[in-house]
């Protein structure tokens, strides 16, 4: 009775986990571009100024660069990774404004003061460049995300932007009294107000004619800050949110469809063991699942396919679990006998291609990129959970049962009485 009431223990709690807590799983569950819709960049990284290189670092912080943009524009969870020595894949889901995004994600966005200190101005064609030739003030000279957009007095949107180190910015100020200080964002001069009095509060303003939509612009420009290296797009996916959506409806319609096609066949095969192991496939793709929420893994395509072929291995651990445990039957073993050495021989079976599979992900995740890498990652994933679930839980819950006297007979296990050759 009290390995009876163990297994009836063990099911109900786990049922009731799962049945609890997968709506929210679900919910929880991050969904790839190919799934959710969106678009897909591979950019080519290549210095800005000639005599530099792109080294492991720069390419890192570009991509770092890259995903702190995408996260101030509000595109929801980006994914961006580098590949190989010079090249940056950029993945954004549910993107519906792609042009304005693609835009702003090149930008190199580089803030300048910039004054006319010992500059020599040639007397026709002058751009503001030249007037403005000595840059006194560069981007890693201001604060991050520090732009805002404020007032003045007569309630005109200005932008205030801060200074890191507030002594450099008095000693260009006081140096500067009574000339212009310009402020450029690349190219384009924003405004060249002239510096009345040394400013020590580390605080500066941007003025002009600007709307509010204007002045929140170049206030989000300015916060999205610089890029170390020129960008170049190479290769670019879009994926409309209607075809993704029907992407994943069709992804779930077929794994219904397949799962009880799984069930219903390995019930109708192996009887009680069959639901068994059914069971545990219900609490290995409920553990994938939580691994997927819990990671923070992005669910797609070639990743549904990888747990397709997962579920796949695992049934065949079950299959070769079942058929040892029948061909000891007809040896002529009991049940007890039976079930030991049918668990032993497969085990060994079973772990043998799982860990050459396990071996094969790792290289794959090691020299793939892209979607491979994520194939093989939930590859490795659901192999070591098939593992643990479908091997050991399952032997567990069998294990229950049988030394609780339930299952007594072959034909439990689907064995007929004919085949049995007792030796």
């Amino acid at each position: 009775m009290k390995r009876i009431a163990t297994f009836i223990i063990v099911v109900l709690v786990a049922t009731g986990i799962m049945a609890w807590s997968t709506p929210g799983l679900l919910d929880s569950v991050r969904l790839g571009l190919d799934l959710k819709g969106g678009f897909e960049i591979l950019y080519e990284a290549t210095p800005l100024e000639s005599g530099q290189s792109v080294t492991k670092q720069s390419l890192t912080r570009t991509a770092e660069s890259l995903e702190k943009r995408a996260n101030a524009l509000g595109t929801s969870e980006p994914e961006v990774t580098t590949e190989g020595t010079n090249r940056i894949r950029l993945k954004l889901a549910g993107v519906t404004n792609e042009a304005e995004v693609r835009k702003k994600m090149k930008e190199p966005a580089v803030l300048t003061f910039r004054s006319a200190d010992g500059c020599k101005v040639p007397e026709k064609n002058a751009t503001e460049k030249d007037i403005y030739c000595k840059v006194e003030l560069v981007g890693s000279d201001f604060v991050e995300n520090g732009a805002a957009v404020g007032y003045d007095q007569l309630n005109r949107p200005v932008i205030d932007i801060k200074v890191k180190d507030k002594k450099k910015f008095a000693d260009v100020t006081k140096r500067l009294v009574g000339q212009n200080l310009a402020i450029f964002l690349d190219e384009t001069m924003l405004s060249d107000p002239r510096v009345q009095q040394e400013l020590t509060d580390g605080k500066a303003q941007i003025t002009g004619s600007y709307t509010l939509d204007e002045a929140k612009q170049i206030r989000d420009t300015i916060n999205l800050g610089a890029l170390p290296l020129k960008l170049t797009e190479k290769y670019s996916q879009s994926v409309g949110a209607t075809l993704g959506k029907q992407s994943l409806e069709k992804t779930i319609e077929a794994g219904i469809i397949g799962s009880i096609v799984i069930l219903v066949f390995m019930i109708g095969m192996y009887r009680l063991p069959g639901i068994i192991a059914s069971f545990g496939l219900i609490v290995h793709t409920w553990l994938l699942i939580l691994v997927f929420v819990w990671a923070d893994f992005t669910l797609t395509l070639p990743g549904i396919a990888a747990f397709i072929l997962g579920v796949g291995m695992a049934v065949d651990a079950n299959i070769i679990t079942n058929e040892r445990i029948r061909e000891e039957f007809r040896n002529g073993k009991s049940v007890m006998s039976s079930v030991k050495a049918g668990n032993k021989s497969s085990l060994r079976t079973i772990l043998d291609s799982n860990i050459t599979t396990i071996i094969v992900g790792a290289v794959m995740f090691a020299f793939g990129t892209g979607a491979v890498k994520g194939f093989a990652l939930v590859l490795i994933v659901e192999i070591l959970l098939s593992i643990l679930t479908n091997v050991y839980f399952t032997h567990f819950l069998l294990g229950l049962l049988v030394k609780a006297g339930l299952l007594k007979k072959p034909k439990q296990f689907g064995v007929k009485e004919s085949e049995i050759n007792a030796l």
